[in-house]
């Protein structure tokens, strides 16, 4: 089989040989077993799943974060000539029936999803008939509650597995801790021999820690580039309007850069993504998200101009410079201006206790089965959806509910053709079941809402119209090009295990639990903080903080610390004292707008209004138009909240 694998590593992707780890992890998923691939960013990940998919009988489903890495890795594939496509949600509607066909026919070898695709109820039916190979987790440190992006639907994929009868996994990160490793395995069933971690140690990248004021950085990060003026550079910033100053205060200086970040519309950032990958730009300054996925081997720099998140967020950015294995600098301007802007980010995902309780009250009056939209129910009790989404994992966890399924509240159709041409393709039994779906349907000027209630008594008994089946019937419509099909509101179900629980108690109990994730974050930060001042070398720093051994306990050679400069991050900037602002003045035109709501502003709530931390609420409030928003965001948000408690 190994000189199969070789034969297709040269004809088909053009290399001669594999690089560390790749032949390991490929020879393992051929010869049908799980895996866990551990490499570096840009060491090749994904050749593993795509090689491994032209040896695999079936399709190969992948679970991707990000449409950006969906789009370049389909981009490389295609290049390749490999079958693979994605379905998400910027598709039209032929585009999608046309992956569908293409799946269902077997033409395709490799489908990329995102993990929220899984519990659309429409994709589900589809995906349920589709005999699937291997199931290819990207990013896969998104499963653990240990790692720094937890993202709690990624803790379903075992679930997804076992219920599409997917018989192997391949797990795929750069940043994982061995804690992080251990449970990411545990998860599947994964054996240790099948773990294979190349290791994190990059000796083409050197490392640069410069402790330096607020005020010093726009000079020194324009000098230092001025330097390397021709080469290809990302600047990483936290928040939208410091990539914009930064952005322009280097442009004034001459250097080719420009802003990216999530407030631009979708057209100008891939505008800006195109010029940067074809070097018409050489410098962007950006938020977190820019790189992922970007295939470009020659960035020169990659400069944090902001303190990254965690120890894993720099590990995984700095790990976007020099994929060509030639030299490459990364540079963190560091101090603690900023600190408390990256913790606020943290404390913003902590629910109020009071909003605990209100999601825990709805379960336990709702019987025996719970019904939810996402969306309004964080609007209803004032949590993200994402600290949401972990609230009712934690719920699954303690026994209290249970995933049932997750459906369309809303079907709709609009007929592309006459009603009577319709019932043409079928006779007898199946042409009454078209028509009980028109007669079981309300129809306004052009659309036809599906009503199932009406539909089961229109045709003689639920037993003969299953939900199922009346979905089928639409999809397969909508496929033919007889309708235009429409979904709306996902709605998830759940099973009520334990009516009994005490609402305060349990409440209590998983309010402590955010706050004790919330000290773990901000002690994520303070690790990170300890990494950069670090008297030892910091390559060698890196790689023990993942686990790994050290290539030289002489040190590598080339970051600061070896080079002779330990970096002493200065204080914080000296900000006016609490107790000399006006709490009132601050908070007024929020109080105003939500008494005008006929509502009230908790002090939870003015302090992230004054933090600068978004909620549901302050959302429905406009609260980023009210004037004061993030006026406070550079004090630490226990003491902002601790000072409204005392003044209101």
């Amino acid at each position: 089989m190994n000189k199969d694998i070789h034969n297709t590593l040269k004809q088909t992707f053009g290399y001669d040989n594999f690089r560390c780890g790749q032949e390991a992890v490929i020879s393992a998923v051929v010869a049908g077993r799980s895996a866990v691939a551990i490499f570096p960013t840009g060491s090749g990940k994904s050749l593993c799943y795509q090689l491994s998919a032209l040896h695999l009988p079936h399709l190969t489903l992948v679970v991707s974060p990000l449409l950006a890495l969906m789009q370049d890795q389909l981009d490389f594939l295609h290049s390749k000539n490999i079958p693979a496509a994605s379905i998400q949600s910027a598709q039209s509607r032929e585009e999608a029936s046309s992956v569908m066909t293409d799946v269902k026919s077997g033409t395709l070898k490799i489908l990329m999803i995102s993990v929220e695709r899984l519990k659309n109820e429409r994709f589900r039916s589809f995906i349920s008939q589709v005999p699937i190979s291997l199931l290819v987790v990207d990013e896969a440190h998104c499963i653990s509650e240990w790692g720094h992006n937890f993202r709690p639907d990624y803790l379903k994929l075992p679930r997804y597995q076992q219920e599409f009868s997917i018989p192997q996994t391949l797990l795929l990160t750069a940043t994982a801790t061995p804690t992080v490793i251990e449970d990411m395995s545990n998860k599947f069933a994964i054996t240790a021999e099948n773990v294979i971690n190349t290791g994190f140690y990059r000796p083409n990248l050197h490392l640069w820690i410069k402790a330096i004021s607020e005020q010093e950085k726009i000079p020194c990060l324009n000098n230092w580039l001025q330097r390397k003026s021709e080469k290809s550079t990302i600047v990483y910033v936290t928040l939208q309007k410091t990539a914009e100053d930064v952005a322009t205060a280097l442009t004034e200086q001459g250097l080719n850069a420009q802003a990216y970040h999530a407030g631009m519309n979708s057209d100008r950032r891939e505008q800006i993504q195109r010029d940067f990958m074809s070097e018409k730009t050489l410098c962007i300054v950006a938020t977190i998200a820019f790189g992922m996925g970007i295939d470009k081997s020659s960035i020169r720099n990659v400069v944090h101009y902001d303190l990254p998140k965690s120890i894993e967020n720099y590990s995984q950015e700095i790990g976007r410079a020099g994929r060509d294995g030639k030299d490459a600098d990364c540079l963190v301007l560091a101090n603690r201006d900023n600190l408390n802007v990256l913790e606020n980010f943290i404390y913003g995902d902590t629910p109020e206790l009071t909003s605990i309780q209100q999601v825990l009250t709805d379960i336990k009056l709702s019987g025996e089965q719970w019904e939810t939209v996402l969306t309004t129910l964080a609007n209803q009790c004032n949590i993200r959806q994402l600290p949401l989404k972990t609230l009712l994992v934690y719920l699954e966890i303690q026994g209290i509910i249970k995933p049932l399924y997750a459906y369309y509240a809303e079907f709709r159709f609009k007929l592309l053709m006459d009603e009577q041409a319709l019932f043409k393709p079928f006779e007898g039994e199946r042409q009454l079941f078209v028509q009980a779906i028109l007669n079981g349907s309300s129809k306004a000027k052009t659309w036809w809402t599906v009503d199932f209630d009406t539909i089961y008594q229109e045709y003689s008994g639920s037993d003969s119209a299953p939900r199922h089946r009346v979905i089928t019937a639409l999809e397969y419509f909508n496929d033919k090009q007889y309708i235009q099909l429409e979904t709306k509101q996902m709605t998830d179900v759940y099973a009520v295990l334990d009516a009994t629980f005490d609402v305060t108690a349990v409440a209590k109990q998983l309010h402590r639990h955010f706050k004790n994730k919330e000290a773990s974050e901000i002690e994520r930060i303070h690790t990170m903080l300890a990494l950069f001042e670090s008297e030892q070398c910091i390559s060698l720093q890196l790689v023990r903080y993942f686990g790994e051994t050290t290539p030289s306990e002489n040190g590598c050679g080339h970051c600061s610390v070896c080079k002779g400069s330990v970096a002493q991050l200065p204080d914080q900037s000296a900000l006016t004292p609490l107790h000399e602002l006006n709490a009132y003045e601050y908070c007024q035109p929020l109080i105003n707008k939500a008494t005008a709501l006929s509502e009230t502003a908790s002090i939870e709530l003015m302090t992230r209004y004054l933090c600068g931390i978004t909620s549901p609420d302050l959302t429905r409030f406009k609260a980023r138009s009210l004037g004061h928003f993030g006026r406070l965001e550079k004090y630490p948000y226990g003491d902002v909240r601790a000072w409204l408690e005392q003044a209101l």
